[in-house]
C-alpha cells in the first residue's frame, strides 16, 4: 500500500513539473486526504532533522542552518519554497525518496509552520526544534497565538531532543519547562543593543508570567515583548543562555558569541536574534567556526526581506511585514537611520494575508523619525492611510496611490531614502513594481 501511495505522489509530481508547476503542495494534499491526514508517516527518514518553527524569521534561520551543514559536506533536503505545513512537507519529501519512500540524505532542515510542529513530528523523529519567537499573525487563519503555543508546549511535554529557544521571548521560553525531564534545552540570549529601552513602545504578548500569572519585570526591552525578563513569584526567566549575543553594534554590522566576532550583512535587532539562533545550531553540531562565520557574515535575501533597490540614485528597502511586530520592526529600522526618509507602504486584503486587518492598528507609527512623506498603496490603501493619520501624522504628507505602479513613481519622485513595507500578498507585486521602475530608469540611462 505504502508503494502505491508513493507511486501516485509521484506521479503527480511529474505532471506538475511538465505543465511548468513546482509541485510543492498539491501531492501533499492528495496524500493527506488518501492517508487520513498521516501524509508525512509514508517516509523512512534514518538521518537527523532540525525543524525551525515561530512566528517572523523561520525562512531566514533555515536557509542558514542549511548553509552551515551544506558546506561541511553533508547532503541536505531543505524546504526553500517555504511550503511549511504537513501537505508541503510532505510534496518535498516525494520529490526526495526512492519507491519504497526511503529518503536519501544526511539532514533535513525544514521550516515548519507553528501549528503543525505537532502534526509532522508526531509522523516523524525530530531531532532539534529551534523556536524563534510568537507573536499574534493573521488571526483568521491561525487563531489567537496562546492556542499556537499550547500545541506546541502539548508536543514538547514529551519531546526529549535538543530544544532551542529565544530565551528572551517568554512565550517560547516557557516551553523549556513543558517537559521537565528533557535535558536538552538550551537557550539563547542577547545583551541590550543601543535602542533598547527600559519601557514597551509596541504591541506586547509577553505581559505575565504564564505559570503563576504576576506581571513579569523587564530588565530592558530590545522590541515588542522581546528583552530581558523575570517574574519575581516564582524565577521565570532565570536560566543560563547556551549562547549570548553582546556588544551588538549596528552601526558597523557586528556582533560577538562566545567571544567570536560575527559580522551580518543585515543590521537590525531582528536579525541579531535570527543569526545568534543559527549560531546556536552551529555550536551544537560543532560545526567548525570558519564556516559559521562565513554562513553569518554572507547570507542575505532576495525575497522582499530587507532587500534593497536602487530607484535611480535613490537607495529603497523593501520588508515583508504580515504583522504589527513585522511592521514595527521595519519602522524600527527606519527609524534609527539618520536623515530624512520616506515610507511606501503596500497593503493586501487577499485571502493568503488574512482578510482582518485590524492589525494595522498595533503598528507603533507614532515613533515616526524624520519621515517626511508617506504613500499608501494595495487593496487596503485608503485603511493603512487613516491608521497613519490616525498616529498623529501629518495628513497632508500622506498620499493614496492604490495602483502600486503609480505608488512607486511617486516614491521615486523626490530625493532621499526611501523604506517600502509591504505584507504577505503584496510583496512580491512591489518587488515587481521596484525592479521594473528601476529597469527602466537605466534603460533611460542608456
Amino acid at each position: 500500500m505504502n508503494r502505491l501511495l508513493i507511486l501516485i505522489g509521484k506521479i503527480i509530481v511529474k505532471f506538475l513539473r511538465l505543465m511548468g508547476r513546482n509541485a510543492g503542495n498539491l501531492p501533499g494534499i492528495v496524500l493527506w486526504h488518501l492517508t487520513g491526514g498521516k501524509c508525512c508517516k509514508m517516509f523512512k527518514i534514518d538521518c537527523p532533522i532540525i525543524a525551525v518553527t515561530g512566528t517572523n524569521g523561520k525562512t531566514s534561520v533555515t536557509n542558514c542552518i542549511a548553509q552551515l551543514f551544506r558546506q561541511s559536506g553533508k547532503k541536505i533536503i531543505i524546504n526553500r519554497e517555504g511550503n511549511n505545513l504537513d501537505t508541503g512537507i510532505c510534496s518535498l519529501l516525494l520529490r526526495h525518496c526512492d519507491m519504497s519512500g526511503k529518503v536519501n540524505a544526511d539532514m533535513l532542515i525544514l521550516e515548519t509552520d507553528e501549528s503543525h510542529v505537532p502534526v509532522v513530528y508526531s509522523q516523524q523523529k525530530l531531532d532539534t526544534l529551534v523556536v524563534l519567537n510568537f507573536f499574534r499573525d493573521q488571526l483568521d487563519r491561525n487563531g489567537e497565538m496562546e492556542t499556537l503555543i499550547q500545541k506546541i508546549n502539548s508536543f514538547c511535554k514529551t519531546f526529549g531532543g535538543n530544544l532551542i529557544l529565544n530565551g528572551d521571548d517568554p512565550n517560547t521560553a516557557r516551553l523549556g519547562k513543558a517537559n521537565p525531564g528533557n535535558k536538552n534545552v538550551k537557550y539563547f540570549h542577547a545583551q541590550p543593543y543601543a535602542f533598547a529601552t527600559q519601557k514597551i513602545f509596541e504591541a506586547s504578548e509577553g505581559r505575565f508570567c504564564p505559570f503563576c500569572g504576576q506581571p513579569l519585570e523587564y530588565e530592558y526591552y530590545q522590541y515588542s515583548h522581546i528583552g530581558k525578563f523575570l517574574c519575581r513569584g516564582c524565577g521565570f526567566g532565570d536560566y543560563s543562555p547556551y549562547i549570548t549575543a553582546e556588544n551588538i553594534d549596528l552601526e558597523k554590522h557586528t556582533f560577538y558569541a562566545d567571544g567570536h566576532k560575527y559580522t551580518p550583512k543585515l543590521n537590525s535587532i531582528y536579525n541579531i536574534y535570527n543569526m545568534t539562533a543559527v549560531a546556536g545550531v552551529a555550536k551544537l553540531y560543532n560545526i567548525e567556526q570558519s564556516i559559521a562565520d562565513r554562513v553569518i557574515s554572507s547570507y542575505t535575501v532576495k525575497n522582499g526581506r530587507m532587500e534593497n533597490f536602487m530607484l535611480g540614485d535613490r537607495k529603497a528597502t523593501l520588508n515583508l511585514a504580515k504583522n504589527p511586530v513585522g511592521a514595527n520592526m521595519t519602522l524600527r529600522v527606519m527609524n534609527e537611520m539618520k536623515g530624512e526618509k520616506e515610507l511606501l507602504f503596500v497593503l493586501n486584503d487577499n485571502v493568503a494575508d488574512g482578510l482582518d486587518v485590524s492589525w494595522i492598528w498595533d503598528i507603533n507609527f507614532s515613533i515616526f523619525e524624520r519621515v517626511t512623506r508617506v504613500i499608501t498603496s494595495g487593496t487596503r490603501a485608503y485603511d493603512i492611510a487613516v491608521r497613519i493619520k490616525c498616529s498623529g501624522y501629518d495628513a497632508d504628507k500622506i498620499i493614496v496611490r492604490p495602483d502600486l505602479g503609480s505608488a512607486v513613481k511617486e516614491l521615486a519622485k523626490t530625493e532621499g531614502r526611501k523604506f517600502v513595507i509591504a505584507n504577505y500578498t503584496a510583496v512580491q507585486p512591489t518587488r515587481a513594481a521596484l525592479k521594473k521602475y528601476s529597469s527602466e530608469v537605466s534603460n533611460e540611462k542608456n
